[in-house]
This record gives structure tokens, C-alpha cells and sequence, in this order.
């Protein structure tokens, strides 16, 4: 096996945390590729209480160095906010382009690795199951426990959080959020932006940029 390469995970909080745990996991299952060296942060002035401070490498001034660039080589988005992270990928992809950017999924997720596109900064965390034809574009967060079904699409920076039912056929735009416990009924489309809130089950398109909540699901006022 090739030696390790290192990697840095984007951001300090409790979904960085977590995504350092799904990196142990994968190589523990002997899939290993890459080893956590710390994590970074945009702005280090605002780092908070929940914040893993104690590894904290630097900035991305720190990080977007020819000296980083000889030693670190990959590094995974470890933010849950969906508009935050396609801002983070903006701003690496151009600073540091000679980043990799690994997918990363749990050992036990389920889904045909035949027909299922997995693009690159995507993570697919425990127990997630895709059925068959699903596609994750880049970036995109699927959380602990979440069932996807056939021919659905997870839109470029999206986060689905913990326990989100997609059904089949449905189109998540370009940096949605979903929140944990909601589902998507099947063939509907969530726009770019928008929100489905926690529990929510969605039986209709929901507009881009629109917030919807409560069973069935209803814009927000």
C-alpha cells in the first residue's frame, strides 16, 4: 500500500469532530488513503468554546503555502451549514488548487456502487443506504441514518442531516438543507437554498430559496 497522504479538515466544530471519526472509520475498515493532521479554519478570530482549538493548524493563509503544499495534500469540508460550505470550496479550490478533495463514505453505507455517482468532497456517513442510479454531487453531506431512493440527486454542497427520508426521483438543489427526521416524497424537487425544516414531510416542489415546515409541509411566515 501506498503511503498515507495527509489531510486537514475544514472547520473546528462538532461536524468537524464527527468528520475526523468517519476518516478513523474508513481506515480502521483498511481503506485507508489518508491521515488526519489537524484541522483549519477561515478566520481564527472567531473560533468558540465548542471549537477543537488545541488542533488547529492555522488559516487558509496558513494552509494555501508552498510549504503546506509539499506535505498536505487533501482536505474534507467538516461544516454543516450548506451556504458556508460551497463558500469554503470557492475559496480553497482557487487558493490551493493542488488540493484533493476525497469523497468519504462510512463503511456501512449501502449503495450500488454500479449505477451511484459519488463526486469528489462528498460524505456519506453511517448507516446511510442509497438504493440504485443516485447521485451525490460535490460536496454534499448525507448524515447518520439517512434512505435515499432511486434516480434522486443531491445537489452541490447540500446537507441532508441525520434520519432524512428521500424518496425516488427527487432533485435537491445546489446547497439546500434538510433538516434531521424530514421527508421527501417521491419525484418532487427542493430548490437551490432552500430549507426543509426538522420532521417536515414535503408533498410538493419546494421554490428555491423557500423555507417550508410542519406535515404537510408549508413556507415558513
Amino acid at each position: 500500500m501506498s503511503a498515507m497522504k495527509e489531510l486537514v479538515v475544514v472547520g473546528a466544530g462538532g461536524l468537524a469532530r464527527e468528520t475526523r471519526w468517519l476518516l478513523e472509520e474508513i481506515n480502521e475498515a483498511g481503506q485507508a488513503r489518508y491521515k488526519f493532521s489537524g484541522y483549519v479554519v477561515s478566520d481564527l478570530s472567531k473560533l468558540g468554546d465548542r471549537d477543537s482549538r488545541a488542533e488547529v493548524l492555522g488559516d487558509f493563509d496558513w494552509l494555501c503555502t508552498a510549504e503546506r503544499a509539499k506535505r498536505i495534500r487533501a482536505a474534507v469540508i467538516g461544516i454543516g451549514t450548506p451556504a458556508a460550505r460551497l463558500r469554503v470550496a470557492e475559496a480553497l479550490l482557487e487558493k490551493c488548487p493542488w488540493l484533493e478533495w476525497p469523497a468519504l463514505v462510512h463503511p456501512t453505507v449501502r449503495l450500488d456502487r454500479s449505477t451511484c455517482k459519488v463526486a469528489r468532497g462528498v460524505m456519506l456517513c453511517a448507516g446511510t443506504v442509497a438504493t440504485v442510479h443516485v447521485h451525490f454531487e460535490e460536496f454534499a453531506v448525507v448524515n447518520l441514518l439517512c434512505t435515499i431512493g432511486h434516480e434522486s440527486t443531491i445537489g452541490r454542497g447540500s446537507v441532508l442531516n441525520p434520519t432524512v427520508n428521500v424518496s425516488g426521483g427527487v432533485r435537491i438543489g445546489e446547497g439546500a438543507l434538510i433538516g434531521t427526521g424530514a421527508q421527501i416524497l417521491q419525484y418532487l424537487s427542493v430548490g437551490d437554498g432552500a430549507t426543509v425544516g426538522s420532521g417536515a414531510v414535503a408533498t410538493r416542489d419546494v421554490p428555491a430559496g423557500t423555507t417550508v415546515v410542519g406535515i404537510p409541509a408549508k413556507p415558513l411566515r
